[in-house]
């Protein structure tokens, strides 16, 4: 085991995976010598060459093609969309050729290998630009697999996963995570599997449902549950696409009772797709209406991004709420 942030983990998994994979590429702005923004890919241009780590043009479009094309021919490319507010530039490659290269072709071509990794989220007083949670415009897509770490040991193993799935991966990471907490890692491999949600508190009156970053909001408030005698179990769903409806419903049809939190804005987010399901799977077993607490329909703000956040206060009073109804 080794003490790392989430960014020393994510680099760590790219580094072990490019060097297993000859066929491995990293690219996208500033990832080469700079090692990204974040600092993500530090060291990897030294270690592995220009050749195989390097800086591309500011044309997200372009990096998603470029990835496509890499993959198509076998190769076992990793893009790096700086931000990512920027993707949907490349949203067109992804939604309309990755996600359909294996279908369109009836399996005889695939982009497998291909992943995206792109910083999501606010905390970081990014503004509007550096801010949003677009995780729910790729959920929607058949052919795609949508994943969010927590924390450094289950960024590894999920990144690892992403890297070696036969499917294209959206591979969301919690950028106001990347040095908030530090987790013993295993410094060898490892793969977390994709697809699975994790219990990571057991309780009996209510089920909280996040991802990312946003677990630490219903985790302090389930302890402050706790203190009203509020006994709630916490589940971090780790993959949205695809979901894993049976685990989230096994935990509702025992407490009777949803809370849903993400960052991303209430309309249209992936907290509404999980309520429908949730509700026709555990009708019978619901005590009150699956709550959610989300972002704002709004233009993320700079000044007002506290209030902005769904955080852990907003939760613990959705909480009682859901309890008392």
């Amino acid at each position: 085991m080794a003490k790392m942030n989430m960014l020393q983990a994510i680099n760590n998994a790219l580094m072990l995976a490019m060097t297993a994979d000859d066929k491995m590429l990293v690219f996208g702005e500033d990832v080469g010598h700079f090692g990204g923004v974040f600092r993500a890919t530090s060291g990897l241009q030294d270690k592995f060459g220009k050749e195989r780590c390097f800086n591309t043009p500011l044309t997200e479009q372009g990096i998603a093609g470029f990835a496509n094309g890499l993959a198509s021919n076998g190769m076992t490319p990793v893009a790096e969309i700086q931000f990512a507010d920027y993707i949907f530039p490349a949203f067109d490659q992804i939604v309309n050729e990755s996600a359909k290269f294996r279908y369109r072709s009836g399996n005889q071509f695939n982009v497998a290998g291909l992943t995206f990794r792109t910083p999501y989220g606010g905390g970081i007083a990014g503004g509007h630009y550096h801010s949003q949670s677009p995780e729910a415009y790729f959920t929607q897509v058949a052919g795609l697999k949508v994943v969010v770490p927590r924390n450094a040991y289950q960024a590894k193993g999920l990144l690892l996963s992403a890297i070696h799935d036969p499917n294209p991966v959206v591979f969301f990471e919690p950028k106001r995570l990347y040095r908030a907490s530090v987790n013993d890692v295993p410094e060898d491999a490892y793969e977390l599997p994709l697809g699975q949600a994790e219990v990571v508190r057991e309780g009996k009156d209510i089920t909280l449902l996040a991802w990312g970053a946003q677990m630490d909001a219903i985790e302090k408030a389930a302890d402050m549950a706790a203190e009203e005698g509020i006994d709630c179990e916490v589940i971090d769903l780790r993959t949205l696409a695809p979901w894993d409806v049976e685990t989230v419903a096994l935990s509702v049809r025992k407490t009777g009772r949803l809370l849903v939190n993400h960052e991303a804005p209430l309309t249209g987010g992936f907290a509404g797709e999980i309520a429908a399901i949730i509700q026709q799977e555990c009708f019978l077993y619901l005590e009150s209406p699956i709550a959610r607490v989300c972002g704002l329909d709004t233009p993320y703000p700079l000044i007002h991004e506290k209030e902005y956040m769904p955080d852990a206060l907003k939760t613990f009073e959705a909480i009682k709420a859901s309890v008392n109804f």
